[in-house]
């Protein structure tokens, strides 16, 4: 499996960062094993809308939260990397509840 686990939802809380936000908090590296997604499609009107990564940010959203990291946008980016063979993308980690302190 590409992903450590394919959901389709977020369970973690609303956290409600706008786009200029998420471009503050510098990407790192991660593997796409350790991913959970949000989505169990990739949706062509989700994909375009406006608040998507496919137009705007170059790097995945992922929230880390109650230990596991949770792939918010940006799924088309991942599943490219997977198609090139390659193990890990650079996404924007945004760490929710207790592991932000």
């Amino acid at each position: 499996m590409i992903f450590r686990a394919v959901r389709d939802g977020r369970p973690y809380p609303e956290h409600n960062l706008t786009l200029k936000q998420w471009a503050e908090i510098p990407p790192r590296p991660l593997r796409l094993d350790q991913l959970i997604t949000t989505k169990r499609e990739l949706a062509l009107d989700k994909l375009l809308a406006e608040d998507s990564t496919f137009y705007g940010d170059l790097f995945p959203h992922v929230v880390q939260w109650n230990g596991g990291l949770y792939l918010e946008d940006g799924l088309h980016r991942a599943l490219r990397a997977a198609l090139q063979q390659r193990n890990q993308i650079h996404a924007r980690v945004l760490v929710l509840g207790p592991q932000a302190e």
